[in-house]
This record gives structure tokens, C-alpha cells and sequence, in this order.
């Protein structure tokens, strides 16, 4: 630990939290604000491309969008944890390097935080915008008419969940009350009734399949939600034959939904997390009247965050007293 001197007393110990990057304000924001009252606890922002030149000062590290290699890691010598402020590690840390340097890394529950019922509710947001014709309607109020466009009801579709996580379970929950019907895709669902995870998706769900049963539940589909961890199994897994197969789509290959969302094919696409970030604003796909695009804000809400920075800011207190981690969900 580093040293620093408090106002009218000795020097102490200061562990040092790095928060990667200037997206995502309030992560910091909030977790700087719940520490203030622990002048031993040191919380800094830093750009990106700064975080290669400074790594190695720092105990404990939110990586939000940073690309933890294996040769960031070796300058992190000091490092004890690397977190993800939330659950979205995929492709940011090179997990093998980490564990060869005794770095341990982890994410934060979204069940725990409210996080995934953030995104569940977003992705409400979304499917209602586009049923409804968002855009279409924004052009009517600027042209000053009423009565259009003609827009769709939740009520009465089919819903497909690929993957049925902590998102996919408050989802379910959610669109219960619309009267929809769900389909679902889990890699392995609950057998034991006596099991938590059994009574909590008892009755959300009509259909369930495993990952090999996606494209016939797409071809039953009016809407498809994506809730898969990123990894290399799942990227683009949602790409030209699924969206062949299926009536309609929310979201993921770039190629394959461009040209179906060109053609009609796909009734239309709302998306949070994009292929790229941040989003090009000038691609042609949001030139399209039947796109929704969000900046990457399904699980930003105050209660989530403020929720996510405290168990940020309890981490940085059990690393300084030297305690074992509580909440937060080790990979390594």
C-alpha cells in the first residue's frame, strides 16, 4: 500500500482504486461519493490511453471498457482485483494472464444489485418503442399530425429470451403481466423442484429449449431479446440463418440484420450494446425507421449504480483492512 498523510494525524496506509476511463460518470461518481468518508480509500479516474503509464500504482481496478492484455498486466504490479462494474467482462481481461500474476478478477452479480431488472426493464423500453414506432412518431409531432402512426401491442406475442440468466429471469417476470407467451433458451434448466432456481422460473416460461433449440423457437417468434453472456461461443450468434429463420428480431449479427432490416424481413431492431462503441452516428443502419439505438444505458440507473458502487466501495475496504471479498463473483 502507499503512504499518505491525514490532516493533524500520521501517515497511513492508502489503498488505491482506478476506475478505467471517462464513459459510464456515474460508476465513479457515485462510488467516489460513498468512500468520501475514508481518507485511507483513494479513488481515481483516468483516460484510457493513461491507464498503461499509471496501472502499476494502483491495488484494485474497475476496467469498464479497457482492455486488460497480458501486457497491461504484467505492468499491473501491485494489483490485487480487477472489477468489472457490473457483469460485462467478455473480451476485456485476459483471465489466464490475471491468474498467473495472482490478480484475482470479478464481476458484480446483477440479481444482487438490481442491475439485470435495469436491463430487463430497458429492453421493455425498447420492444415497446419499436412496437409502438418510436421514430414514425417523432416525425408526426415535428409535421404536426395526429393519429399516426399505426402502431402494435405487446399483447399477444411471443417472446424468445435467448439465454435465461438474471436478465432473461427479470424479464420473464415483467413481460408476464403484457400476455405474452415466452419461449426461452438456457444451457441447462433446473430438474430439482426443491431448487431456489426452480420456484423462481416456475410458471414465467411456456416453451424451454437448450442453445440447439433457437432457430425452430425463432421461427415461432414475434420478438427476440437477446440475454447471453458475450463469449466465443455466443458472438454472433444471432447471424444470417437465425434471422432466416425467424418472423422478427431484436437483435445482433451487423450484416445479417442491416440487410434484413433493409428488406422487411425484420420488423424492426432495438439495441443497447452495439457491435461498436460508442456507435458510429453517422451509420446507415440508423438511418433506418424501424431502428432503436441506445448508448449502452440498459443497467444505468440510479439504483443500480449507486447499488453497484457500494459493493465497489466495500471491496476497496475489505482489500485495505485486509478481509476476504463479499458479493462479488470471482471467474479466476
Amino acid at each position: 500500500m502507499t503512504e499518505a498523510t491525514l490532516e493533524n494525524g500520521p501517515q497511513k496506509p492508502v489503498t488505491r482504486v482506478l476506475f478505467c476511463g471517462l464513459s459510464f460518470p456515474s460508476s465513479h461518481n457515485y462510488t467516489i461519493e460513498y468512500l468520501q468518508k475514508y481518507p485511507f480509500i483513494q479513488v481515481d479516474v483516468i483516460p484510457l490511453e493513461k491507464v498503461p503509464e499509471i496501472v502499476h500504482q494502483y491495488h484494485l481496478c474497475v476496467v469498464k471498457m479497457c482492455r486488460f492484455d497480458s501486457a497491461l498486466i504484467a505492468k499491473a504490479s501491485q494489483m490485487k482485483l480487477l472489477l468489472q462494474f457490473g457483469v460485462g467482462l467478455e473480451g476485456r481481461v485476459d483471465i489466464e494472464a490475471a491468474t498467473r500474476s495472482k490478480i484475482k478478477v470479478a464481476r458484480i452479480p446483477g440479481s444482487t444489485t438490481g442491475n439485470s431488472l435495469s436491463c430487463a426493464e430497458h429492453s421493455i423500453y425498447l420492444i415497446l418503442g419499436l412496437l409502438r414506432k418510436q421514430k414514425e412518431m417523432d416525425i408526426a409531432v415535428k409535421q404536426r399530425e395526429l393519429g399516426v402512426p399505426t402502431g402494435d401491442t405487446l399483447f399477444g406475442k411471443t417472446v424468445l429470451i435467448l439465454g435465461f440468466g438474471a436478465i432473461g429471469v427479470d424479464l420473464a417476470k415483467r413481460l408476464r403481466p403484457f400476455g405474452v407467451k415466452i419461449l426461452a433458451t438456457k444451457r441447462k434448466w433446473p430438474s430439482d423442484e426443491s431448487s431456489c432456481d426452480f420456484d423462481e422460473i416456475a410458471g414465467l416460461v411456456d416453451k424451454k429449449g437448450t442453445p440447439e433449440n433457437m432457430y425452430e423457437f425463432a421461427g415461432e417468434a414475434d420478438i427476440v431479446v437477446t440475454c447471453l453472456s458475450l463469449n466465443r461461443e455466443t458472438a454472433g450468434i444471432v447471424d444470417a440463418k437465425f434471422v432466416s429463420s425467424m418472423k422478427k428480431v431484436d437483435k445482433r449479427n451487423y450484416d445479417a440484420v442491416y440487410e434484413h432490416l433493409k428488406t422487411g424481413h425484420l420488423g424492426g431492431l432495438g439495441i443497447d450494446v452495439a457491435w461498436f462503441e460508442p456507435f458510429n452516428p453517422d451509420d446507415p443502419i440508423l438511418k433506418l425507421p424501424n431502428v432503436l439505438i441506445t448508448p449502452h444505458v440498459g443497467g444505468v440507473t440510479e439504483y443500480s449504480y449507486r447499488s453497484m458502487a457500494k459493493v465497489v466501495g466495500d471491496c476497496a475496504l475489505e482489500l485495505h483492512e485486509g478481509k476476504p471479498f463479499t458479493v462479488i463473483e470471482f471467474v479466476n
